[in-house]
């Protein structure tokens, strides 16, 4: 046991969760003002095991970000772009097909989509991006769009969240992304993003998602000018609504990239500070089952760690990213399913390939070598490369 386990506070820490006692703001504060990492990782990866075992996941994806062109200006965005720049882009649906067909020769069950709010594509141009997707290969998840993509698709459509949501979902939409939720504290939103939609409005277009049967991801941007009692309240927030509707399959965590953006930082999120807030985030977190260490911003060397301190999930394959890497971001735009598979078998954890909903397609043999391969569901796409 770690030595400050024996610190009345850990005891009483380790028994809260241990009995499966929900954790409270004070007490996510006072870890995420924790040095001892270890203790905090040992008591996170306790977690981990008794919601997932030792399974650590992966999947085989591929994004595709259709332009990046956009009608905001967030101060800390270094992806958008105005159509009087020269280094916009745009891809047409013939592209994106493309790239879908591609991508389903190569063993991908999911397309991740999304991009800018584009000033002149028409609503009905998204709807037929889907139903050209769609017709690619039934099979393929389409996990598309950002609460502020559907929301800017609600006022260009003139309809209401949950119509467009409706209508999205009868041309294909499987899930939604979690991305644009930053931190919700709206003195750092208007920081950072000045311009975008509120927490409210993030929250409730996934909570209308939800009460419709679908399914997310959440996000948190952390390590730029919010506070410790902002990363608080902001996993608390999505703790509440995890709680009103069941629909989060997974939380992500993103490290901020601090170049080319107009939000400078001293200090941005270094290793420590992003094992410690996944910790933290395990703990706190205590209705989302899957965490995942997306190695798109900090490296897969460092998600791999993280498998060992809360985290369960290495996010996927990806292929083509090009966010984080406007950004600054020095991780490549792939990973193969090898390098994943490597990876978490040398964290000591046995790899499963899984889907959009983080349920498994295939459990690969395990770290001691014993061949445990069985496929559950899905595509059985585990021969696949991508």
């Amino acid at each position: 046991m770690n030595i400050l386990l024996r610190d009345p506070f850990w005891r009483e820490l380790e028994a809260r969760i241990e009995a499966g006692e929900r954790l409270d703001a004070a007490t996510g504060e006072r870890l995420l003002a924790c040095r001892d990492l270890h203790g905090l990782a040992a008591l996170a990866n306790r977690v981990t095991e008794r919601l997932n075992g030792r399974r650590a996941t992966y999947i085989v994806n591929r994004y595709i970000n259709y332009s990046n062109y956009c009608i905001l200006s967030c101060q800390f965005c270094a992806f958008a772009r105005k159509k009087r720049d020269g280094d916009g882009f745009e891809l047409t649906i013939e592209e994106m097909v493309a790239k879908a067909r591609e991508a389903v020769r190569l063993g991908v069950t999911e397309l991740h989509i999304v991009g800018g709010l584009h000033p002149s594509l028409p609503y009905d141009w998204y709807r037929d991006l889907l139903r050209a997707l769609r017709a690619v290969d039934a099979r393929l998840r389409l996990k598309c769009f950002t609460a502020i993509e559907i929301r800017h698709l609600a006022r260009i459509g003139r309809r209401p969240i949950r119509q467009v949501l409706e209508e999205l979902r009868e041309c294909g939409l499987d899930c939604l992304t979690g991305g644009g939720a930053e931190i919700f504290n709206p003195a750092v939103r208007d920081r950072i993003a000045r311009g975008k939609e509120t927490a409210e409005e993030w929250l409730e277009v996934h909570r209308t998602w939800h009460q419709m049967g679908g399914r997310s991801t959440c996000t948190m941007l952390f390590g730029h000018v919010e506070t410790m009692a902002d990363r608080v309240d902001h996993l608390l927030r999505l703790r509440a609504l995890q709680d009103e509707t069941g629909g989060f399959v997974g939380f992500i965590p993103l490290p901020y990239q601090p170049e080319n953006n107009r939000v400078p930082v001293d200090h941005p999120p270094g290793g420590w500070d992003i094992l410690r807030t996944i910790a933290v985030s395990r703990l706190l977190l205590d209705n989302v089952r899957h965490i995942t260490a997306y190695w798109v911003g900090m490296g897969l060397k460092l998600a791999q760690v993280a498998l060992s301190h809360g985290a369960d999930d290495l996010h996927g394959t990806i292929q083509e990213e090009h966010i984080f890497r406007m950004a600054g971001g020095r991780a490549p735009q792939l990973q193969s399913r090898e390098a994943m598979i490597r990876a978490i078998r040398e964290a000591g954890k046995t790899p499963v390939q899984r889907d959009t909903f983080y349920e498994p397609v295939a459990e690969e043999p395990g770290s001691d070598g014993e061949a445990q391969t069985a496929v559950v569901g899905g595509r059985g796409t585990a021969g696949a490369e991508a």
